[in-house]
């Protein structure tokens, strides 16, 4: 019988898939592919928001009521697909509205796997590159924002999901919400993977597990065709790091304006990054 809830709510391109194999190697654990549960509950939201039937009953009352449904609704949902003691579901959303989700999971426990940018956009550009049999909805000729990598870059990170999620990393430190966090480095989930993991133990208060980084196996499945031109969820067997290839794939001077545009960013998370 599921114990525990924890979420895992991260930057595109960064480990999340990784970090939801390796945890899966623990029989303590199952862990989801990317999930839609918490969209569910964001449409009940509207619901419980605007229902005059709700809004014309007691409002402590029907609070009371919804913050109940949301919480069934979570252990509803797995019940009839795990019984292991601790699910990790897997949304970008989770920590953005931690307020809410604290108030129907106490104290929730939520991984934020985050990546150097300079990083996530060379992957976001490698994979644009790869599909370009298809079309990407972003890619409008009359508006010519996608014409040139600069051109890409400046739309990745002003709209979802790299942009989208920026923001939402900005505003929980603007809020204060990131002591909640933890926060995982893609580069050290790679480079120092046992040492990583035995911290996200300590922050999920579950006893530390021998993983075996050089057979990770892909239990997460999903159909990334779904998710159109920027779908790659495959994993390696094998932790270990990437080469890191931006001033190759955006050139030296993009990558440069990456980091002096994002310098928060970077003075938060890449502090030895000049």
């Amino acid at each position: 019988m599921t114990e525990k809830f924890v979420f895992n709510s991260s930057m595109p391109r960064s480990g999340s898939t990784l970090m939801q194999n390796i945890l899966f190697q623990n029989p303590r654990f199952y862990c989801s592919p990317t999930s839609g549960l918490f969209e569910l509950l964001l449409l009940a939201r509207t619901g419980y928001s605007t229902v005059p039937e709700f809004k014309a009953q007691d409002p402590q009352l029907m609070r009371k009521a919804f913050m109940g449904l949301c919480r069934e609704s979570v252990y509803g949902w797995y019940r009839p697909i795990t019984d292991k003691p601790v699910v990790c579901d897997k949304c970008r959303g989770w920590f953005h509205y931690y307020e809410w989700v604290e108030q129907f999971m106490p104290n929730p426990k939520i991984i934020v796997c985050i990546r150097d940018l300079r990083a996530v956009l060379s992957s976001m550009e490698k994979l644009w590159r790869k599909n370009r049999h298809q079309q990407d909805g972003f890619d409008q000729q009359a508006k010519m924002n996608m014409i040139t990598i600069d051109n890409r870059v400046r739309q990745w990170l002003n709209t979802p999901p790299v942009g989208l999620q920026m923001m939402r990393l900005r505003d929980a430190f603007q809020t204060g919400l990131n002591k909640h966090l933890h926060f995982v480095r893609y580069e050290d989930l790679t480079t120092k993977p046992k040492e990583t993991m035995d911290k996200v133990y300590d922050f999920l208060e579950e006893e530390h597990f021998g993983h075996d980084f050089d057979n990770v196996e892909q239990k997460t499945q999903e159909d990334d065709a779904v998710f159109a031109f920027y779908g790659d969820h495959q994993i390696r067997q094998q932790v270990k790091p990437l080469k890191a290839d931006w001033n190759e794939v955006l050139g030296r001077d993009i990558s440069n304006h990456i980091r002096e545009a994002n310098a928060w960013f970077y003075q938060v998370f890449y502090p030895e990054v000049k």
